[in-house]
């Protein structure tokens, strides 16, 4: 591929081909990036007054230093391909624990129920430790299977993950790369509730597995669709190895990265303009809303409402927004739907456990709350029945203990920490626009009470206060919040649901092959609703890139 110094290819006009970006997110930067340093003239056009989209850090708390990643908030799936291939200086930290979870008071029995209350803390550098930890809750007889079960996704993610930047496997190709000693069958086949049932008997253990098949996603384990498979399989091939990393400067160094590299490559960057129009033809129309970079920098004309044409247009909205900038009276995807709340914290210290594990190893991986097997189907229930699930099944996050310097130097010394809370199965059908401000409320309550119940301490005393009256700092993000802040229609994090990652018979055209096609063929998906979207990766950019400069070169 063409360097950024390289001189711009031609069309038969005489000027280099024209594609336009619709969405600044991460993915939308990265497919900026490729295209221009391939000599394409590329334009970026941006809802937010800055490139990022949900993979941004800010400073969340009025007068406290800490920057953090407010929606995004860990990496797995993100190529060292893409950052050697831009030259991004992206740093990702392996944390060395992969979850704790505590009992929860449902599996409690004896004495543990009003005093320790024991967990299981999987512990990658330390086997012995991690089998000893099954052991204390009950659960010896499960540590082989659930190794067995980690070793044949392991092997799944080895022969998948290197096809995500590549034109798509057939799913034959895929199974037989995959090999017979891969979880392919159990992911692939049937609802992936039959093979954690198999692999282990304890609830708790049973939990640990199925939470990778629900973040994000609102599917009852047993469910047909296999929505949650897919949703499992995404969160256990990256890498090749289903790690989750931290981006070491926070999730802002990744989304910053990406934006010098378009822009270094020669890439237009327009933020504050709202597109309102595109065409099958590759026409988008677009507003000034809150002014970006003087349009005039990108070779357009200028004004309040501005149209022009462009050979290629790549979205990197989700793709029923997408829908509706074509002004299509029947979408070919339903609005989509999340299922989460996010609720964000900065503590004065980590908490006390009622656990002989430490507090630092508990949260250096993912700390599991309330998510044993039964309290996920009995949480699905309960909404589906239109309430909020009590307990709230939640995952936590403390970006600050595989990477302190998103505090400053005076938080950090002070032992401050943030803290990252995920609660599943909360599905944007319980929230209205006008309900919307109490059900934020309710859910950021339903999430403290979730953690109160496995802590030896509550959590709320330990929230520090932002400066000149701003409050305690915790904020929480609804499905409807993060719709009307990122444009993810119904809140949902991967624009849509994911796909599976191969093709079920050869494509037809370099679109197709790539998995970013589109009803119409100058218009690709470029973010995470294309096949191999979801989470941030890049992937999607990546692959939109390359089917792009495919159909430009068979046209020019």
């Amino acid at each position: 591929m063409a360097s950024a110094a390289s001189s711009r290819r031609t069309g038969s006009t005489g000027r280099p081909p024209r594609v336009a970006v619709i969405g600044g997110g991460h993915n939308g930067l990265t497919a900026a990036a490729y295209l221009a340093r391939a000599g394409v003239e590329v334009t970026v056009l941006e809802r937010l007054p800055h490139p990022g989209g949900a993979a941004v850090s800010t400073d969340g708390f009025a007068g406290l230093d800490a920057r953090l990643s407010r929606y995004s908030y860990l990496v797995s799936l993100m190529p060292k391909q893409i950052i050697d291939d831009l030259g991004l200086d992206v740093r990702l930290a392996r944390r060395r624990y992969s979850s704790y979870t505590p009992l929860p008071d449902a599996l409690l029995r004896g004495p543990a129920a009003s005093g320790r209350r024991p967990g299981l803390l999987i512990d990658a550098g330390d086997e012995a430790a991690t089998r000893a930890s099954f052991a204390a809750i009950g659960a010896a007889s499960d540590a082989d299977g659930f190794a067995s079960f980690s070793d044949r996704t392991t092997r799944l993610a080895a022969s998948l993950f290197p096809t995500l930047t590549r034109p798509l496997p057939t799913a034959a190709a895929a199974r037989e790369a995959a090999g017979g000693a891969s979880a392919w069958s159990e992911i692939v086949d049937a609802p992936i509730s039959d093979a954690i049932e198999r692999a282990v008997d304890h609830d708790l253990v049973r939990g640990v597995i199925a939470t990778d098949a629900l973040i994000g996603t609102f599917a009852a384990l047993d469910d047909p669709g296999l929505e949650q498979n897919r949703c499992l399989l995404y969160h256990v091939i990256g890498g090749g190895t289903g790690d989750w990393d931290v981006p070491i400067g926070g999730m802002g160094r990744v989304s910053g990265g990406l934006e010098a590299a378009a822009r270094a490559a020669g890439a237009s960057i327009i933020t504050g303009v709202t597109v309102t129009r595109v065409t099958p033809d590759g026409e988008v129309t677009w507003e000034e809303r809150i002014g970006g970079l003087p349009l005039e920098s990108a070779g357009l004309p200028t004004g309040t409402e501005l149209t022009a044409q462009f050979d290629l247009v790549l979205s990197a909205v989700a793709p029923h927004v997408l829908a509706r900038l074509l002004g299509d009276e029947a979408p070919a995807t339903e609005r989509p739907e999340g299922a989460q709340v996010k609720v964000n914290m900065l503590l004065r210290r980590l908490p006390r456990l009622r656990d002989d594990v430490s507090s630092e190893a508990a949260f250096g991986g993912t700390f599991h709350i309330n998510e044993a097997y039964s309290q996920l189907g009995a949480a699905h229930a309960s909404a589906s029945g239109g309430g909020i699930p009590a307990p709230l099944p939640c995952e936590i996050y403390c970006h600050s203990l595989t990477d302190p310097t998103i505090l400053g130097d005076e938080l950090r010394a002070s032992g401050a920490h943030t803290l990252t809370v995920f609660g599943l199965h909360v599905p944007d059908r319980l929230l209205t626009s006008e309900n919307n401000e109490r059900m934020r409320a309710e859910l950021e309550r339903a999430a403290l009470a979730s953690l109160d119940s496995v802590l030896a301490e509550p959590i709320e005393p330990l929230l520090l206060e932002g400066v000149g009256g701003a409050g305690r700092a915790i904020e929480t993000k609804t499905t409807r919040d993060i719709e009307e802040a990122l444009a993810m229609p119904g809140g949902n994090i991967f624009h849509g649901p994911l796909s599976w990652p191969w093709l079920e018979a050869e494509p037809e055209s370099p679109a197709a092959a790539w998995g970013v096609e589109t009803a119409h063929p100058r218009v690709l998906l470029a973010g995470s609703g294309a096949r191999r979207g979801g989470a941030v990766s890049g992937i999607g950019g990546h692959n939109a890139a390359h089917a792009a400069l495919e159909l430009l070169a068979e046209r020019l």
